[in-house]
């Protein structure tokens, strides 16, 4: 028995038809992080990172990455976004990131919280890169981990 693929017809990449869908509220919620040597954690804390305001930096890269899900991902539709929440903190050895997206339509907003998280967290470490750098130019500690979807929600539009 053959397989039915839903993004694949004769062998062609398609995407889902969601016309017949009902629009509904959405809500996701993903998170991550980045671990970071403790010295640098310190010089986010104080301002003193070289490029600027990591964090405030990270949360306009989250915005934009989400407005730009479709753009990145071959199968995600075009959603319309109703707002995006970026959150970001420090722990003992890391930041952590938590992005909210909100939507109403037709299909879920989970692959565009993961995608807020993951640039967010890579704009982090572009950000804190000359910091994390040991003397041979690379990043022994420096990991981006964790990513998972926090809480989908989808409820009826009433």
């Amino acid at each position: 028995m053959k397989k039915e693929f839903t993004h694949i017809q004769d062998d062609r990449a398609v995407m889902v038809d969601i016309g017949n869908k009902d629009i509904v509220t959405r809500r996701a919620v993903a998170s991550g992080d980045i671990v970071l040597s403790r010295d640098t954690l310190e010089m986010i804390k104080k301002g003193t990172i070289e490029k600027g305001n990591v964090f405030s930096t990270a949360r306009v890269a989250a915005i934009l990455a989400v407005k730009r899900t479709p753009e990145m991902i071959p199968m995600c539709h075009q959603i319309p976004i109703t707002s995006v929440d970026v959150d970001l903190a420090i722990d003992d050895d890391h930041v952590s990131a938590v992005v909210e997206v909100r939507s109403v339509g037709r299909t879920g907003v989970e692959m565009e919280a993961l995608t807020g998280v993951s640039v967010s967290l890579l704009t982090v470490w572009d950000m804190v890169k000359s910091a994390e750098k040991d003397n041979t130019g690379n990043y022994p500690y420096t990991c981006i981990r964790n990513i998972k979807v926090v809480e989908k929600i989808k409820s009826d539009q009433n």
